[in-house]
């Protein structure tokens, strides 16, 4: 299993033209909160930081957060991007307690979609999500999330409540009653459009056919 470690700094220096600077500094303004202790604001360095969020598991993982000589574990709660650049603006820790349940999306990693009978039927599969939010103790924090496909008919859906989990991990949306659809298998819509044509052209020409068949009767 991965694991994590940020490097972070106290900070002092507060408000928006102190962010700015430590921004054109290469660092990151951050805050870290929760587990019943008071928020403290950090400093983290931009491009440590962006080598670790270009990992998916670095959003679904327990981080140790080290603050001058003592060690944290958090999570990422929120996270801003820049719009343009590739830039971290700030990043939210939450921290984390082994008593205690925290709530974390977690990314969905679909397989056997090449297997099921609808792929091999023609049938290309659409995503209604790629990640869900669990409920869980950090000890039972999964990095993904499998769902197979291997038995995925066409024109079938895969709801929330298809998704097989492992330990003591409650999915939120479920938790309020929400089964919402994770993936289907459809065929492509020009292939559809063209077997409702021809369904079409074949009832035309049976109609055509019924009429001559009921002339000729008259005759």
């Amino acid at each position: 299993m991965e694991s994590f470690t940020l490097d972070a700094e106290l900070r002092t220096d507060l408000g928006k033209g102190a962010s700015r600077r430590l921004r054109h500094a290469d660092k990151v303004p951050a805050i870290i909160y929760g587990a019943g202790k008071d928020p403290q604001a950090l400093t983290l360095g931009q491009n440590d930081l962006l080598l670790h969020v270009a990992n998916e598991a670095f959003f679904s993982h327990i981080l140790t957060v080290k603050i001058d000589g003592s060690e944290e574990q958090a999570i990422v709660k929120d996270m801003q991007r820049h719009p343009h650049k590739l830039q971290i603006m700030h990043i939210d820790l939450l921290r984390v307690s082994a008593t205690q349940k925290i709530r974390v999306s977690i990314p969905l990693h679909f397989l056997n979609a090449d297997v099921s009978p609808g792929v091999k039927e023609g049938g290309l599969v659409s995503h209604s999500m790629t990640e869900v939010e669990i409920s869980c103790l950090p000890g039972d924090l999964p990095e993904f999330i499998e769902v197979d496909l291997a038995d995925l008919e066409l024109d079938a859906n895969l709801h929330l409540s298809d998704i097989k989990l492992v330990g003591e991990v409650e999915i939120v949306e479920l938790a309020h009653g929400n089964d919402l659809t994770i993936a289907a298998i459809h065929m492509p819509r020009a292939v559809k459009e063209e077997d409702e044509e021809a369904d079409v052209a074949a009832d035309d020409a049976e109609a055509t056919g019924d009429e001559s068949a009921e002339e000729g009767d008259g005759a």
